[in-house]
């Protein structure tokens, strides 16, 4: 057997998260949802085991039938509608019962016998221990050589809960920064560097029109936006502080914030109304550029609009587009999923500094290297005091992001699995010369890239009352 590819092997995806509403609780629901979809849009037959929606089909097929969603679990998260991570060591119990002796006799032998390369590939710390016992599984049936496992680290959440000798024996281990290389280093791992992605879509040109009517209705002059977990890695306390400092500059400024049901949300925003700041929370009932616009309207003006709802990704784009600022401001970030998603619309992304490797200080974004809400203030006051460094910035992000879309980081996984293959003897050694990515897609990433704006009609953005006019920029105060 030559090299990987579609004809010759099987893709199956080991995640808690996943692609329902119910399983996508951060960057992980994502990276698995876009990642497992490349694959089968690049003809892989893929399959993704995922802790699913209760209510949705145990088994959908999807891509014209190459994506196969196994939904997991689902009889226990019918009594813990709260999402994924409700009912956590439950959930993790029945997956590592269960789903060992599904993959191998169901999933993977049947490809095997059919030719196949099998690749099975987990996702962070929930799927390790069903990792291992799918590789005794697959011994025990005389599979193992046939079957490449790869298991992924996004973050060091849940790290004491791995076993990493029996992990690294059965399985090559891999994770998305050199930051999170060198982490791993200190448990005496040396994993493969395969970074996130993005979808290709996000390259699509950003409707202006709707981006300049959605920062209308926030009724401020600068506007400022996070998304993330309420964390406090995520530097939320750094984000608000920022807003104070920027006001007591005279620069009157709005954070747009999003964050996930951590209980650091409570510290955040009463530490916001201690520097008297207004929180206003914002429910958005309508999933429309419309209903996004009335929403935030209706709830200004204040200095942090929290919102309360879930924002899809077409919208958070709108978002990143409208805001001077995307504050993806962590403190100890393994990649950076929402700066690159940023980049990718045209933003500028305020970023931290430690595993967001595509990022280069005032080329494609701003990276801070501290935690003082002064840093973070007077680069917002630069950038609206030079607004050609700011066009710059966003043009040079847009392609960043083009290299780092899901195509090209499957065909950086790809090479190395063709590595790992013919190492355990399961294909010849035949390296690849070139890039698998078409030269036909490449041309279509260039070409997104200085696509024209689309005629937008105004008469869709109008509402029943007119918006007020946005606020006159008043001067940036002294440095």
């Amino acid at each position: 057997m030559g090299a990987i590819g579609p004809a010759n092997t099987t893709f199956i995806l080991l995640s808690f998260e996943g692609p329902d509403r119910y399983s996508m609780a951060g960057g992980l629901g994502m990276r698995i949802a876009e990642l497992s979809r490349t694959l089968a849009e690049d003809g892989y037959r893929t399959h993704l085991l995922f802790v699913g929606d209760p209510h949705a089909r145990g088994l959908e097929e999807r891509c014209g039938e190459r994506l196969v969603l196994h939904r997991w679990c689902q009889w226990i998260s019918k009594y813990y509608p709260g999402g994924v991570y409700q009912g956590e060591e439950e959930k993790l119990y029945d997956f590592n019962e269960s789903l060992p002796w599904f993959v191998v006799e169901r999933l993977a032998r049947p490809a095997i016998e059919a030719g196949h390369v099998v690749v099975v590939m987990g996702e962070e710390w929930h799927t390790a221990e069903a990792m291992c016992r799918i590789s005794d599984t697959l011994w025990g049936a005389g599979l193992r050589d046939r079957a490449v496992l790869l298991w992924n680290a996004n973050n060091t959440m849940g790290f004491d809960r791995v076993n990493w000798g029996r992990l690294g024996f059965v399985s090559t281990i891999t994770t998305v920064s050199r930051y999170m290389k060198h982490i791993m280093w200190d448990y005496g791992i040396n994993p493969l560097v395969i970074p996130n992605g993005i979808p290709r879509r996000l390259l699509r040109p950003v409707d202006h029109r709707a981006a300049n009517w959605l920062r209308r209705s926030v009724q401020k002059p600068v506007v400022l936006s996070k998304v993330g977990r309420w964390d406090p890695d995520k530097r939320w306390l750094m984000a608000v502080e920022t807003v104070a400092r920027l006001k007591e500059r005279g620069q009157e400024t709005v954070l747009v914030a999003r964050g996930g049901v951590e209980p650091h949300e409570g510290e955040v925003l009463h530490h916001a109304r201690s520097l008297g700041l207004v929180v206003k929370d914002v429910s958005v009932p309508e999933q429309s550029v419309a209903g996004y616009v009335r929403a935030f309207s209706e709830a200004g003006p204040a200095d942090v609009l929290n919102v309360k709802s879930f924002i899809p990704l077409e919208f958070l784009r709108l978002l990143y587009s409208a805001s001077d600022v995307v504050l993806a401001n962590s403190g100890r970030e393994p990649f950076g999923l929402v700066a690159l998603e940023t980049m990718a619309s045209g933003g500028v992304a305020f970023t931290g500094a430690t595993g967001e490797d595509y990022v280069a200080h005032l080329e494609n974004a701003i990276v801070l290297e501290t935690e003082d809400p002064e840093e973070a203030s007077w680069h917002v006051r630069s950038l609206k005091e030079h607004p050609a460094m700011r066009a710059r910035i966003g043009r040079a992000a847009r392609r960043t992001a083009r290299g780092f879309v899901w195509e090209r980081v499957v065909d950086n996984l790809v090479g190395k699995i063709e590595f790992l293959a013919a190492g355990q003897g399961a294909i010849k050694p035949t390296p690849r010369t070139e890039s698998t990515v078409p030269r036909a897609f490449e041309a279509a990433l260039a070409a997104a890239i200085d696509e024209p704006e689309p005629a937008i009609d105004d008469s869709e953005h109008e509402l029943a009352e007119p918006l007020p006019a946005a606020p006159v920029p008043v001067g940036a105060g002294r440095f």
